[in-house]
């Protein structure tokens, strides 16, 4: 009976070793994946301001909290099931997906350069009337989710890429952390930056100078930041969009893009001494970025010209 007893203590602490092991690797590899899709994840916080932009500044925390659900419920019930499945029994198709969504990235960054450049619109944007807020509200929340869906689905891809060598539990678990930490970190950031401008007029009515300076600050920075952090967005999504399809077009043994960026950037890093591991990588990410807006160019003359999709 002791020794039973033992044996099976034994058994036990050499489980519980191996679950600590296994959640250790969970975190190295949720670190690591989730380094991979800070371009993407750039990109979501960027862009969600906008979905409440124009909108009453009582409605703007309640359309944030209704995104974020929309976003755990996209990571965690759709796309979470989904990738295991994926990776389990099609693992040759995530490259494709990547892909695709890299296309898609391409495709939204190259149509805000095109419309800054003087091209047409498509879609209902701020700028048009608001007959019903309501509506419009619901409209942009269901907007957001929508392109947080494929976002979320790019990420949740390019994840599951770093750790397609991970064991089922390990994948699982990297998936799950990834998803809800850059979901916090991104809607948590952006109910931040949407409520500062709220936050600098309270403090600029504050009877202390010091308070009342600080406010007015945050005042004349918000449309800074605004602005900052579309153009931040939009060159995310180019240089995430770029960097996925050639690294995509070398799986599939097209090497000459992606020699070609890699060889430009290995050429910067020979001559810049000290700071060639900076400008090598901001030269890659650099023409990632400009392949991405030539791929993205020709996606949008292809739907809005020849299928006229979106167009007016």
């Amino acid at each position: 009976m002791p020794g039973g007893l033992v044996a099976l203590l034994d058994d036990v602490s050499i489980i519980a070793r191996t679950a600590a092991a296994s959640i250790d690797d969970i975190g190295v590899a949720a670190s690591r994946a989730g380094t991979k899709a800070a371009g993407v994840v750039i990109d979501d916080a960027a862009v969600t301001p906008s979905y409440v932009t124009g909108l009453s500044p009582a409605r703007e925390l309640p359309i944030i909290w209704s995104i974020t659900k929309g976003s755990l419920f996209n990571k965690l019930v759709i796309l979470l099931p989904g990738a295991l499945l994926l990776s389990e029994f099609l693992p040759g198709a995530i490259i494709f997906i990547l892909m695709l969504g890299g296309g898609f990235l391409c495709y939204e960054g190259a149509e805000k350069v095109i419309e800054k450049l003087g091209g047409a619109k498509h879609g209902k944007t701020i700028e048009d009337p608001i007959e019903d807020p309501a509506k419009f509200e619901k409209q942009r929340i269901s907007g957001a989710i929508r392109t947080d869906l494929i976002l979320s689905a790019e990420i949740m891809a390019i994840v599951l890429n770093e750790v397609s060598a991970e064991d089922f539990f390990v994948r699982a678990g990297v998936l799950a952390i990834v998803g809800i930490v850059i979901t916090v970190v991104v809607y948590g950031t952006v109910a931040v930056i949407v409520k500062m401008d709220d936050i600098g007029l309270h403090l600029a009515e504050k009877p202390s100078e010091a308070a009342q300076k600080f406010g007015k600050f945050l005042l004349r920075l918000m449309p800074r930041l605004l602005t900052a952090l579309s153009i931040i967005g939009t060159v995310a999504m180019l240089w995430v969009g770029g960097g996925i399809i050639l690294h995509g077009l070398h799986e599939l043994g097209i090497h000459g893009p992606s020699d070609w960026a890699h060889g430009v950037q290995h050429a910067v890093e020979t001559v810049t001494g000290g700071l060639s591991g900076i400008l090598g990588w901001t030269t890659y990410a650099a023409l990632s970025a400009l392949f991405g807006i030539a791929v993205g160019a020709v996606i949008v003359f292809v739907l809005h010209k020849v299928l006229r999709i979106g167009a007016h």
